[in-house]
C-alpha cells in the first residue's frame, strides 16, 4: 500500500500508550463492535465511491516493523510501560495515514448525501484502557465503541494477524481499521441503535443481527478499499491481504484453528469466514454502500 510518508500523527489518534494496563469496572456494560442496521437507514449513504485524485508516495511494509515490535511489559510495582520504540512510531504513522484516508472518504460520500460526516477518534493503548461502554482489553481485538464514537487498537494486534491469524501485511492492517470505522459509519446513520433495539425485543435473532452487522461493516471496507485502488495507492497483492485478513477473523476459522476445533455456527456472531470474504469483495466490486444490503436478504 503506497502510504504518504511524514504526515505525522493524525488529530484524531489518541495516545494512551504510555498510560500501560488500567483498571475500571464494566461501568455500563459492554456494547463494543459495532451495530447491524435496517436498510433504509443506509439512503443517508451516497450509493457512488468516492475518487481523491493524488496518491503517491512509497510502500509502506509492515512485516518488518512487526517482528521488531517490543512486547509491552509493566515493571512490578508500576503502570507505565516503556516509551515507544522507532518501529511502534512507524506503525503509528501507518495507522494515522489509513485513518485519515478512510474518514476522508466516508465524509465525501456523506457530503454528496447532504449529510455532515463526523470524525471518530482512533485511541492506541496497551494492555487495557477505560472506555464508555465499560473496559477495554488487546484480547478482544480492535473494537468500537458507539458511546463515545471511538474505536481502540492495541498495535500489537497488527503482530497478531500476522502471525496468529496468518494475515500479515499492510493492507492486512487497513482493512481492520476500516471495519471498526464501517461500525461508525453505522453508528453516525442510525443503524447501531437501530440493531440494539432489535436485539433488545427480539433475543432470540441477537445472533443474527449482530452477524449482519459486521459483515455489512466489513462490506463498508470493501467499498473504501476500492477507493484506494480507483486512486492508484494499492499495491500488488493489496486486495488479496484483505481477503485473507477478512477470512482470518471468520467465527468458523477462530473457532476451529484457534478453539476448540469445533464449529459451532449457533455461537457465532461475526459470521463465516465466506460471508466476510464475500461482503469485503461485494463492497470492493461494487464501490457502492447502497450495496451492503446485510439485513434484506434471507441467507447473508
Amino acid at each position: 500500500m503506497k502510504v504518504r510518508r511524514g504526515g505525522g500523527i493524525s488529530r484524531n489518534i489518541e495516545d494512551r500508550r504510555a498510560q500501560g494496563a488500567t483498571g475500571g469496572s464494566m461501568g455500563k456494560g459492554l456494547q463494543m463492535g459495532g451495530g447491524a442496521g435496517i436498510l433504509a437507514i443506509i439512503a443517508l449513504v451516497v450509493s457512488l465511491c468516492a475518487t481523491q485524485g493524488g496518491g503517491g508516495g512509497s510502500g509502506f511494509d509492515l512485516t518488518q516493523v512487526f517482528n521488531q515490535l517490543p512486547q509491552a511489559q509493566v515493571a512490578p510495582g508500576s503502570k507505565e510501560l516503556p516509551p515507544a520504540s522507532p518501529q511502534e512510531d512507524q506503525m503509528v504513522e501507518f495507522v494515522s495515514f489509513v485513518l485519515d484516508d478512510i474518514q476522508a472518504v466516508w465524509a465525501e460520500q456523506f457530503r454528496a448525501a447532504g449529510q455532515t460526516y463526523q470524525d471518530a477518534t482512533l485511541v492506541l493503548f496497551r494492555g487495557s484502557t477505560s472506555t464508555a461502554c465499560g473496559l477495554g482489553s488487546a484480547q478482544m481485538g480492535p473494537f468500537y465503541c458507539p458511546l463515545d464514537q471511538k474505536v481502540y487498537l492495541d498495535l500489537n494486534f497488527f503482530e497478531e494477524l500476522a502471525t496468529k491469524f496468518g494475515a500479515p501485511g499492510d493492507f492486512a492492517s487497513a482493512y481492520v481499521i476500516a471495519h471498526e470505522l464501517g461500525h461508525h459509519v453505522q453508528k453516525l446513520t442510525g443503524i447501531n441503535d437501530e440493531v440494539r433495539t432489535l436485539q433488545e425485543q427480539n433475543p432470540n435473532q441477537a445472533n443474527d443481527l449482530s452477524i449482519r452487522q459486521e459483515l455489512q461493516a466489513d462490506c463498508f471496507a470493501g467499498v473504501w478499499a476500492t477507493s484506494t485502488y480507483e486512486r492508484g495507492i494499492l499495491d500488488e497483492g493489496d486486495v488479496d491481504e484483505g481477503l485473507r485478513a477478512a477470512s482470518s477473523v471468520g467465527d468458523d476459522y477462530i473457532q476451529k484453528e484457534l478453539g476448540s476445533g469445533r464449529v459451532n455456527p449457533d455461537t457465532w456472531t461475526h459470521g463465516s469466514s465466506e460471508q466476510r470474504v464475500k461482503w469485503f469483495k461485494t463492497g470492493f466490486e461494487s464501490g457502492e454502500p447502497d450495496a451492503c444490503d446485510t439485513f434484506s436478504i434471507k441467507n447473508p
